[in-house]
């Protein structure tokens, strides 16, 4: 059977690992996150991003493991 959290959790890692990396280096640019208040909305969903996908490919793991 064809188990899509793969793909889904490697996908959502990798562009959690980009986005993390980008707010990470525009962190002191106050322009760039003036209209998203002031928050460096970039480090915030690479930040989520890699959780999502590290679950998925954590709950592939675990289904893995029971069969």
């Amino acid at each position: 059977m064809l188990d899509i959290k793969i793909p889904i959790g490697l996908m959502f890692s990798v562009f959690g690992i980009l986005l993390t990396i980008y707010g990470i280096f525009t962190f002191s640019n106050a322009t760039l996150y003036a209209k998203a208040f002031n928050v460096n909305i970039n480090l915030w969903s690479g930040i989520a991003m890699l959780i999502f996908g590290g679950a998925m490919l954590l709950m592939s793991d675990i289904r893995k493991k029971k069969k």
